[in-house]
């Protein structure tokens, strides 16, 4: 794996904030400018640890792993009845997930993919049960509670 070139940016306006952003192969590190060099090394190995965690788990987050684990929670909560087309999408910046379920479209937001499982999970119940109930009735919020984190999610 190559090694992206470092671009190192120091700011006088920047006091305590590090910002990192990687582009085509280069990355790019804000610092404030009176950081020592010490520091400096350390938050790049840090910035660049995180990037490359954050691109591991996005890739781990795939269509095909939330099509999986729509598929158990299906199993899990609807005995596998439920016919539906699940995906990620990243046009929805207010809510974390939406149903059509005239033609059981379901779209989760690409946020959801970095939250800790048991809040996908949730989405994804919260969306299969609109399936069943294309409402928020009292049916629809019984069939949801049922997952053991739905309050806490």
């Amino acid at each position: 794996m190559n090694q992206p070139t470092i671009h190192i940016v120091r700011s006088t306006r920047r006091k305590r904030t590090i910002q990192a952003k990687q582009e085509e192969g280069e990355f790019w590190i804000y610092l404030p400018s009176g950081m020592s060099q010490a520091e400096e090394n350390k938050w790049i190995d840090r910035m660049m640890n995180a990037t490359e965690r954050r691109k591991q788990r996005h890739q781990l987050n795939t269509d095909e792993v939330l099509w999986k684990r729509a598929h158990e929670l299906n199993t899990l909560f609807f005995d596998g009845v439920l016919e539906f087309h699940i995906r990620f999408v990243t046009n929805q910046h207010t809510r974390f997930g939406s149903c059509t379920s005239s033609t059981k479209r379901i779209r989760i937001s690409d946020r959801v993919r970095t939250m800790p499982r048991w809040v996908q999970d949730y989405v994804i119940l919260h969306e299969l049960t609109h399936l069943v109930y294309p409402n928020h009735s009292k049916k629809f919020w019984e069939k949801v509670n049922q997952y053991r984190y739905a309050e806490r999610a």
